[in-house]
């Protein structure tokens, strides 16, 4: 009986918590190792261009999540801060989930790049797999499949230059093999054949269902560095997750959906500031940061919050502008 009078006398602490949350910003200093998400391994760097928008979000969050908490039986919500590859997403999560436990509002931030079917190196094999199984389908499909044709396939191939569409200017049945891989790698990114999107939306609805623990998942980069640990969650009030994906059509529970804006030119700059993988700037990676580009810009209608790379809030309209 206690232990549950605790729990909603916490809850409702957290609620009144959040009309003075805001205040926090004056003067606060951010140190350099605050908690940040549950990925293995995963490096973040803060910097000055993180803590201002973190800053500029959180009274939007706030005002946000006051809705969603007092809505919920337990007073807690989810926020998903979504963007292309490298944008900042791990940290500008933390700093929030950081400058909420600042204000005495309980936060914990979890990786939603923890949920792929495979570990990253065979994710990637997966996604070239897709590629290159339907184009050279494609190649069958428009009638242009010979010896010839395949033999400069394959030394495209093997060269990793197989996604560059510059060849279709000097070889027009290359349409073919460049359409239909790009259809089928768009077919398999951020999708359940990729992702377990099912796990993560039970994890979000057992949280908003009062969960004291949660059991999340870990993964690393190799097949040794997978499990799962037990995760207190009973004096959390907001669940915040940070991904590429957090704005899926295939996921249901998610609040407040943040949207850290940006092109794929400047995805691709990012990522080679953290220096993530190689190969940064081929075609294929050019494609899929790309396709990624695209399901975010098709699913932005449905973020709460718009924040643009110079660190400007903007509105579904105004972004729409931006883009056209």
């Amino acid at each position: 009986m206690n232990k549950q009078y605790n729990r909603v006398s916490s809850s409702n602490d957290a609620i009144s918590k959040l009309d003075g949350a805001v205040n926090i910003l004056t003067g606060i200093n951010i140190p350099d190792d605050i908690p940040h998400g549950d990925m293995p391994g995963d490096k973040i760097e803060i910097g000055e261009s993180h803590i201002a928008k973190a800053k500029t979000i959180f009274p939007v969050l706030i005002k946000e999540l006051k809705e969603k908490m007092t809505s919920n039986p337990y007073n807690r919500a989810v926020v998903a801060v979504c963007g292309g590859s490298g944008v900042g997403k791990s940290e500008i999560a933390s700093l929030l989930s950081y400058l909420l436990e600042q204000a005495g509002i309980g936060s914990y931030t979890m990786s939603g790049d923890n949920y792929p079917h495979r570990i990253p190196m065979y994710n990637d094999a997966e996604r070239l797999h897709v590629f290159r199984e339907s184009g050279i389908r494609g190649m069958v499909d428009g009638g242009v499949m010979n010896p010839e044709n395949f033999a400069k396939v394959k030394e495209w191939q093997m060269a990793e230059d197989d996604a560059n569409k510059a060849h279709v200017e000097t070889d027009t049945w290359f349409r073919y093999y460049v359409e239909a891989g790009e259809k089928g790698l768009n077919d398999y990114l951020g999708t359940p054949k990729e992702t377990d999107f099912e796990e993560v939306d039970q994890i979000m609805k057992a949280f908003k269902d009062g969960a004291e623990k949660l059991w999340l998942k870990r993964m690393g980069r190799d097949e040794a560095s997978l499990w799962y640990d037990e995760v207190d969650m009973s004096s959390k009030q907001v669940l915040i997750v940070e991904w590429t994906h957090g704005n899926s059509d295939y996921m249901t529970q998610v609040d407040i959906p943040v949207l850290l804006n940006s092109t794929p030119q400047e995805t691709l700059e990012h990522r080679r500031s953290r220096n993530r993988d190689g190969k940064l700037d081929s075609p294929f990676t050019m494609m899929v940061l790309e396709l990624e580009q695209n399901k975010l810009v098709n699913q932005a209608h449905k973020a709460k919050i718009i924040i643009t790379k110079s660190g400007e809030i903007i509105s579904y309209e105004q972004f729409q502008k931006l883009m056209a």
